[in-house]
This record gives C-alpha cells, sequence and structure tokens, in this order.
C-alpha cells in the first residue's frame, strides 16, 4: 500500500512546516498550502487522503472552502482553527468537515486524528488496523440502496454512489446493521470513530442530517432514518444481504 499523503492549509509558514515534519517522520506524505486557491488548485490535480484546513485565509473563508474542497474529494477533512466557539464547529461540521481541531494542539494529537481518519477512509484496511478489519465485504440492501463494505460507499438502484465522506458511511454502516432497533447517539459515536476522538454531543445530529440529505430521506418525515426523541436514532426499514 502506498504512504498516505496529507494535505495541510494554513497560512501560518512555521506552523504548515511543524506539520510536515511531523506527519513526514509518522510515514506521510504531504502536500501544503498557504491560501485557498493554492489549496484548490492541489485538490484538482493530487489525490489526498486526508485534510488538514484553516479556517482563516488571506484569499478565503476556510468554510466556503470547504464545499469547494468536498466536490473533488470525500477524504476526512479535519478543521484545524483559532476558533474554538461552539458554533464554529457546528458550522464546521454542518459544512462537510469531519473533524475539528482547536489551535493550539498537541502534535500527537493531531496525527492520532489524522490516523484514525484514513484508517476509516482506507476501510481499516490500513497497517495495524487489518487486524481488526472484517475478513470479507458485505452488500447489504436497505430502502433503494446497497451500502458495500469492500468499497465503503453506499449506491442506489443504479449503481451511483451516494457521496458519503467516511464518518458518514460509518454512522449509516451502524445503523444498517442493526436495522428496527435504536442506537444511542454514545453507541454511533463509539462505531463512527472508533473511540480514538474526543467529539462533542451534536456531532451525531448533524452528521445524520448529512446523510439523510444525501438519501433523499426528508428530514420532516423520514422513511429510512428516525430519530427516537431522547434516545438516538433507529434505521427503520428491512435489510437483505446480497451476494
Amino acid at each position: 500500500m502506498t504512504a498516505p499523503t496529507v494535505l495541510v492549509v494554513d497560512d501560518n509558514a512555521a506552523l504548515r512546516q511543524t506539520i510536515r515534519e511531523n506527519l513526514e517522520e509518522d510515514g506521510y506524505v504531504v502536500f501544503s498550502a498557504a491560501s485557498g486557491e493554492e489549496a484548490m488548485r492541489i485538490v484538482r490535480v493530487k489525490r489526498a487522503d486526508a485534510i488538514l484546513l484553516d479556517l482563516v485565509l488571506p484569499d478565503a473563508d476556510g468554510l466556503a472552502l470547504i464545499s469547494g474542497i468536498r466536490a473533488h474529494t470525500d477524504a476526512p477533512l479535519i478543521v484545524i482553527s483559532g476558533k474554538d466557539g461552539w458554533v464554529d464547529k457546528v458550522v464546521g461540521l454542518e459544512m462537510g468537515a469531519d473533524d475539528y481541531l482547536a489551535k493550539p494542539f498537541e502534535m500527537k494529537e493531531l496525527s492520532a486524528r489524522v490516523k484514525a481518519g484514513i484508517r476509516r477512509y482506507r476501510g481499516g484496511r490500513d497497517g495495524r488496523a487489518a487486524a481488526r478489519a472484517e475478513p470479507e465485504s458485505r452488500r447489504i440492501r436497505f430502502g433503494g440502496w446497497v451500502l458495500d463494505t469492500g468499497r465503503f460507499q453506499v449506491f442506489d438502484d443504479k449503481g451511483t454512489p451516494a457521496g458519503l465522506t467516511s464518518m458518514e458511511f460509518r454512522l449509516l454502516e451502524a445503523l444498517v446493521r442493526a436495522p428496527n432497533r435504536v442506537l444511542s447517539r454514545e453507541q454511533l459515536l463509539d462505531k463512527a470513530r472508533e473511540g480514538n476522538l474526543n467529539v462533542f454531543d451534536r456531532a451525531i445530529d448533524i452528521q445524520i442530517a448529512r446523510i439523510r440529505k444525501k438519501l433523499g430521506d426528508d428530514p420532516r418525515s423520514p422513511d429510512l432514518i428516525r430519530t427516537m426523541r431522547g434516545v438516538g436514532y433507529m434505521l427503520a426499514c428491512e435489510t437483505e444481504d446480497l451476494p
């Protein structure tokens, strides 16, 4: 397996260099960008297994840049920002980020989050995660969709992918594997993040909303993912294993 690649987007040259040196020591190939324009140019032509994005850039609003990045890749996107307010975290996740790390942060924590994100993105098959990966992939039909654990994505009846991010896939996979059974937010967080990252409670609600939108599940009257108030969420349809 080729070395995973990380794109670091931050206008602080010293911080970019520090992150680069630490990640390269851990075996990553690192690209860097000091502006939104430069970041988009890299995203269009190079594959990234993870993206670290500062919200304050000289030529672009980091939050607005997330949607542009998401048009080209579903790789795990971790916001690294001096803005550590609740609103910024919520908006970042709503826009399409997978994680949020406030500055200043420890490089070991950053590396751990990057590693966890890439492991999920690659389907749990890189490095030590291989021992924990399932012995074989599964294809599970539910409500007009097919969840494919081998391809780490969900497809409609025409084979078109829903474009789920790694965290969205993990959440949906947990629900699909337990149809008509309520899973609490804590259970979903544990399954989606494999217990490696610290997140706040509203992250699950935001991710579920994004999944519903991608699956065309009306949040006012959902057919697939139902909210069980005060408890969690449930996949409200039957599932079928496919050959």
